[in-house]
């Protein structure tokens, strides 16, 4: 009979144990189908369409209200908002309520023995019905919960600052990221036309070629060679083309346009040289002030402070504050509608021997977070000279590719009229070509990296390019208000207040 008990048990075990097993089942592929098509409708849902030749102030336009990257930044300050919302609610008195019904299968009885005599001293009675109704409605404020609540929010206030001084630095990386993508996007613009033509040209010339030597026209040696020259320009030009043509599509991606996309850009006519009418000293003290990642020290310094008092408050003993309301349905109770309330000093005697340590804790915070800053000055200010230095270089640099292209241009005007002379052959004639056309590739990457690196000397100061206000959220008017905020960089103008906002 036990081992029957035994194995009925065991039985019953198993089962319940069965029973909790959780198991996971994979995901049918017609749920990521069907995500998927929700994530592109998503991804590219209420954008205004292009209208005409994208212009550089478009595309940045484009990507500060439609990059997914800047939209999560956007997410999580909302989130940072709310938040501190919620941590003001730290700060209000602990109120709870309860009501429900109490029973029991007997009459909760007692009675009463003689500690002098141990005989029972009062027959069993009771004081409670068997089945009642309670409720109680109680409130409790500490005030040191109260302090420490305060300064907690307070430090979830500076939380949600950093988090629009990230917002800051992902806007202005955007932007600087777009400027990059736009320029080489010009170039490919203004060349992969010419390079699709000549490649058409090198093509049909190597058909001829190969034509020739299958008629045994002419020195072999001489026709592989030329043809060997024909494969050299192919593989150049293929090369050229494939710096160019992502350019587009790294654009498209930044301003969250469809793959595909057929990508108009508004192309300058010409290559119009900026100058630098800021001093660098004006520069570097708006760096040092404006900066998003050491404006984002400075506020993870403030809470570190208020991380020590906090620690100095938990030393304080806590002064509780209660009240509350009770109701119970019990017939012997004289009154069954009662409120109390009290008043007592509460204080964890072990915060005492803890809390010196939790203080040099938090001072060593403070001063991990000072010298971090001051790091941080330190690379700032070397990246804003570096970007100057930079810049002087790309001007330098476009220069010269800029003669070279144009000495290039006038040499191939020259072999164009020998070949019409018939005084020069197919062959130099194309390789002269090649020759315009990678001068040409050379001055407009130079001419993208000059453009790059004048707009990284004030992304480097921490300017914002977008002003604090703008008329409206249309990819038009941001894109004014970006164009305006770099005419007054270019007219030496930095002094615009930044879109900083006070703390709560």
């Amino acid at each position: 009979m036990k081992t029957v008990h035994k194995l009925f048990g065991a039985s019953v075990l198993a089962l319940a144990i069965s029973g909790c097993a959780v198991t996971s089942e994979p995901i049918e592929r017609s749920v990521s189908e069907q995500r998927a098509r929700s994530d592109l409708q998503g991804m590219y849902k209420n954008q205004e369409p292009l209208n005409g030749p994208l212009t550089l102030h478009q595309a940045m336009a484009r990507a500060v209200k439609y990059n997914l990257e800047g939209r999560l930044k956007i997410m999580e300050e909302a989130l940072a908002k709310r938040q501190l919302d919620l941590a003001s609610f730290d700060m209000l008195p602990r109120m709870a309520l309860s009501a429900g019904y109490a029973g029991r299968n007997n009459t909760n009885a007692s009675s009463s023995q003689s500690v002098r005599t141990g005989t029972q001293s009062l027959e069993p009675s009771t004081s409670q019905d068997r089945d009642r109704r309670v409720a109680d409605l109680t409130m409790v404020w500490n005030v040191l919960d109260f302090g420490v609540s305060y300064i907690s929010a307070k430090q979830q206030g500076d939380q949600r600052l950093i988090v629009q001084e990230r917002r800051r630095k992902v806007i202005n990386t955007i932007v600087q990221d777009v400027r990059s993508a736009y320029w080489r996007a010009v170039a490919a613009e203004r060349l992969l036309t010419q390079i699709d033509s000549l490649m058409a040209r090198v093509d049909q010339a190597q058909t001829n070629s190969q034509s020739m030597s299958e008629q045994r026209i002419g020195d072999p040696v001489q026709a592989l060679g030329y043809q060997r020259s024909l494969i050299e320009a192919t593989r150049q030009l293929q090369e050229q083309r494939r710096a160019l043509s992502l350019a587009k599509t790294e654009l498209s991606t930044l301003i969250n346009l469809p793959m595909g996309t057929d990508l108009k850009l508004a192309t300058p006519d010409d290559y119009a040289v900026p100058q630098l009418k800021v001093n660098l000293a004006s520069l570097e003290q708006e760096a040092l002030a404006n900066r998003p990642e050491l404006r984002e020290q400075d506020y993870q310094t403030r809470i570190s402070a208020a991380e020590t008092r906090k620690a100095m408050l938990r030393l304080l003993p806590g002064l509780e504050f209660s009240a509350g309301g009770h109701y119970d349905s019990n017939s012997f109770l004289v009154d069954n509608r009662w409120a109390d309330y009290g008043a007592k000093v509460t204080w964890n005697l072990f915060n005492v021997l803890s809390a010196p340590a939790a203080i040099d804790v938090a001072k060593a915070g403070e001063e991990v977070a000072t010298a971090r800053r001051q790091a941080m000055s330190i690379a700032v200010l070397a990246q804003l000279y570096v970007a100057n230095a930079n810049f002087q270089d790309a001007v330098r640099q476009f220069k010269t590719n800029e003669q070279l292209a144009d000495i290039d241009g006038q040499i191939l005007t020259q072999l164009r009229n020998r070949h019409q002379a018939a005084g020069l052959g197919e062959l130099d004639l194309i390789q002269g070509e090649l020759n315009t056309l990678q001068a040409d590739l050379r001055r407009d990457l130079a001419y993208a990296d000059l453009r790059n690196a004048y707009g990284q000397i004030f992304a480097s100061a921490g300017l914002d390019p977008l002003p604090e206000q703008v008329d409206s959220d249309r990819v038009q008017s941001i894109a004014t208000a970006l164009a305006g905020r770099e005419s007054a960089w270019a007219a030496g103008n930095i002094a615009v207040p930044a879109p900083h906002v006070a703390a709560q």
